[in-house]
């Protein structure tokens, strides 16, 4: 038995499942502590499937935590840059282009950032030598100062890591206090975005090891004392150990859980996916059951990042989404398109409270799919009296909204099958443009937590690969089997091991025949035996 948690900023969801069925499911207010909310959804699930704490195999929790402090500012550790670039990579200091509160908060507005020499060409030539000397000198400077946070970035550090790991090892001699992130660990082959990621890491460091901690304990509080992993960016598992290092590759871990759970409980692996929440609409694309990566630099809390993350539109349309119309129109037997604006803003937390449905006086896309009969929950006898016409306007504005959110996510012609999930999914049309049908799973207000109670261990390789020198398939092998094996040493049961998929992007500025190569595989947990994507879908399409 598997227990999936989903950690939110307003609530916090938890599943138990046996096999690939949900045994129980939950919905708790999220907690200050964070850890007393976690106990109270999974103490409340064993209870309601009146299982012991002992017969839990594995426990896998996703959060919004870290995301939810870089965009608020808080909990953030002081953090040194110690950049291997120099002399060519000091044209962009380090934080170019960073809100400037954010830069005070993490870098005291870059006092302690170190420009030393190093780093590589893309050929992999090197930039200038490693001065281990200005290295120490940084290092025993940050102690002094008690900054102990430290990112470590070096030129196409992802293709060659001798440098930044030699760094590291000096910092760790100097200042053996020291929380030490490596940009060839988080971040692809693009230098700024791969540092902006190590920094912010470094950043939430200290936060990563009180959240996880907070976890963990939150399991031994109820007797729990299965092994606890968490959900990454692209839908696959790291240890708790793992990610209280490494926290900026939980930060996107919301929305692809919600996509993997879709995945899981409508036995589609290719699809689009749209997760409605109370504030936005998460729509993202499903290829072989896991989510699309990003393409280009992500922005987080005003940051662009490389690392792994889904590539994600948000629109401004949940359940809490305010409905702009001058009241005195709400029995208007025609409306002019331009008295009426949904969003983006939204009440939030706070509909049982604003909303029309619960007494309030602000109407809400909430109380529009009740007056509409596309969702029975509080009060329909506090709605307005809207008209059909107002009814009509509002609701096509909601499908409006969507069928250019899909739009834009797709990348063929053909329909595409949707699949709704989230608390407010109600909200999606059974009939949209260029959609050939709407799925609505079982369980789709707790998708997130399934997604994170199914995911596997998972493990990317990227290279630059000469051609010229090493033929394509020798090296593409290679890379699969390097890729395969990472994933078996995180903890992958080695009979389910496979590759999910081989990127290859040919660089016409390199010489001969040079390609970027990325190749991800998965498998499942060898501890927990549970099912693998392929197997679930064949389940539930019987």
């Amino acid at each position: 038995m598997r227990l999936g948690v989903d950690v939110g900023g307003t609530n916090t969801d938890a599943v138990l499942m046996h096999g690939g069925e949900v045994a129980a499911w939950t919905k708790r207010p999220t907690t200050g502590d964070v850890g007393s909310g976690i106990a109270e959804a999974i103490g409340t699930v064993l209870d309601e499937a009146g299982v012991d704490a002992a017969q839990v195999a594995s426990v896998m929790i996703g959060t919004t935590h870290f995301t939810n402090a870089l965009v608020e500012r808080r909990a953030l550790a002081a953090a040194g840059v110690i950049r291997l670039a120099s002399p060519s990579g000091e044209a962009l200091p380090p934080m170019t282009g960073w809100p400037q509160e954010l830069v005070a908060h993490v870098c005291e507005r870059g006092r302690w950032v170190f420009l030393l020499p190093g780093g590589y060409e893309v050929d992999g030539r090197e930039i200038a030598p490693l001065d281990e000397a200005r290295v120490r000198d940084a290092a025993r400077r940050l102690r002094l100062a008690g900054v102990d946070a430290v990112a470590i970035s070096s030129a196409f550090a992802p293709m060659n890591a001798a440098m930044e790991e030699r760094a590291a090892a000096i910092v760790r001699r100097e200042h053996p206090r020291a929380a030490i992130t490596l940009s060839c660990a988080i971040g692809r082959l693009g230098f700024i975005e791969r540092e902006n990621a190590a920094i912010l890491n470094a950043a939430l460091s200290s936060l990563g090891g009180r959240t996880v901690a907070a976890f963990a304990d939150a399991l031994r509080s109820i007797g729990v004392g299965a092994p606890l992993y968490i959900s990454q960016n692209d839908g696959t598992l790291i240890s708790h150990a793992q990610a209280a290092a490494y926290p900026v590759t939980t930060i996107g871990s919301g929305p692809t859980n919600s996509m993997r759970g879709a995945a899981f409980l409508t036995g589609v692996g290719d699809a689009i996916v749209m997760d409605v929440g109370g504030t936005t609409t998460d729509i993202g694309v499903l290829g072989n059951g896991f989510p699309r990566e990003s393409s280009i630099a992500v922005d987080i809390g005003g940051v662009r990042i490389n690392s792994r993350m889904p590539d994600i539109l948000a629109l401004g349309l949940g359940g809490g989404t305010r409905i702009h119309l001058d009241p005195a129109l709400y029995g208007a037997a025609r409306l002019d398109e331009a008295a009426l604006r949904v969003g983006p803003d939204s009440v939030g937390f706070r509909l049982t409270e604003d909303a029309c449905l619960f007494g309030g006086a602000t109407l809400t896309a909430s109380d529009a799919a009740v007056a509409a009969g596309l969702a029975r929950f509080g009060d329909p006898a506090r709605l307005p009296a809207l008209s059909p016409a107002v009814l009509a306007a509002v609701l096509g504005r909601f499908r409006h909204m969507l069928e250019e959110g899909t739009d834009r996510m797709k990348t063929s012609r053909e329909d595409a099958t949707v699949l709704a999930v989230g608390g407010g999914a109600f909200l999606v049309p059974e009939a949209l443009k260029g959609v050939a049908r709407v799925v609505r799973p079982a369980h789709a207000a707790v998708a997130n937590a399934v997604g994170a109670a199914i995911a596997q261990v998972g493990a990317q390789v990227e290279q630059v690969v000469a051609y010229d020198t090493l033929p394509r398939a020798q090296a593409l092998e290679g890379l699969r089997a390097e890729a395969c094996s990472r994933v078996v040493a995180a903890g992958g049961d080695p009979r389910t091991v496979q590759v999910v998929e081989v990127d290859e992007v040919f660089l016409s500025y390199l010489p001969g025949r040079a390609a970027q190569v990325r190749v991800r595989a998965v498998g499942d947990l060898a501890s927990t035996g549970a099912p693998s994507l392929p197997a679930a879908q064949v389940r539930h399409a019987h």
